[in-house]
């Protein structure tokens, strides 16, 4: 909770900005523009029935129904990792946010794929270098049979770097008798089976924030440090199929010999 509480701090005055004109466009392109009458009715009756208590504040996340969320047996624990997170820096910070939202209305125009990958939730055990890496060359793989095969620009969004949380359809599970509270995520709680691991510890959250910034911190050198350019693509293949019989065969392999020609006439060409 803490996490999206610092993000929102810096997002949140830009959040609709950068949507406004791509959401106008489309209106205007499918529907007649309506009368001044009828806005001006339209615009009192959604005055009318809009609830005071929409407006965003800074704690008006806790007045909504939150699910989900992890019973911790020490309140004033969890309290004081709170505030100790609300005194960190937030970890994207909101240029980044109003860039990727430009690129998403270009997405919902149509103009652009988006492609969004990553584990299904980030481990504290496998918290590595080159296991950000391989995912981050993954993804540029992906993001670039999508641009060859689509011509269209790909918008890559990394799951990463904050995916630690793991929502459970039952909040038990049970082995061989034994019932114990679900595995929520490491940000929560232990993976192993056993009373001690399974008891939510709020300084988790701390690690989890600590292990974000560095993840972000490697993405955004690699992203702007050279290695994603598109001049590296023979660099991206992965050290395992580049030792395998089948690495020869892989899809990538003879994309990428088809993609080479067409990028050192684009470079040529500036």
């Amino acid at each position: 909770m803490a996490l999206a509480s610092s993000s929102l701090i810096s997002f949140k005055p830009c959040l609709s900005a950068p949507f406004q004109k791509p959401r106008r466009s489309i209106v205007v392109a499918n529907s007649a523009e309506p009368s001044s009458k009828s806005a001006s009715q339209s615009t009192a009756s959604a005055s009318a029935s809009a609830p005071a208590s929409t407006k965003w504040s800074l704690n008006s996340w806790r007045t909504k129904k939150a699910l989900q969320l992890p019973e911790y047996p020490d309140q004033s624990s969890v309290d004081q990792v709170l505030h100790t997170l609300e005194t960190f820096p937030p970890i994207v910070f909101a240029g980044e946010a109003r860039s990727l939202e430009e690129k998403l209305a270009q997405a919902a125009m149509g103009n652009a794929f988006l492609l969004q990958g990553g584990d299904c939730a980030e481990s504290f055990k496998e918290f590595n270098a080159n296991n950000i890496r391989d995912t981050f060359r993954v993804i540029l793989q992906m993001g670039v049979v999508l641009m060859f095969g689509g011509q269209m620009p790909v918008i890559k969004v990394g799951r990463m770097a904050g995916q630690f949380a793991k929502p459970r359809s039952d909040p038990f599970e049970e082995k061989n008798g034994v019932k114990l509270p679900s595995y929520r995520g490491d940000n929560v709680n232990g993976d192993a089976f056993d009373a001690a691991s399974r008891i939510p510890d709020p300084q988790r959250m701390i690690r989890a924030y600590t292990q974000s910034v560095a993840t972000l911190n490697l993405l955004r050198a690699f992203a702007t440090g050279g290695y994603a350019a598109m001049q590296r693509i023979n660099q991206w293949n992965l050290d395992f199929m580049e030792r395998s019989e089948q690495g020869d065969r892989h899809l990538f392999y003879p994309l990428n010999s088809q993609i080479r020609p067409y990028l050192k006439i684009l470079f040529l060409h500036g």
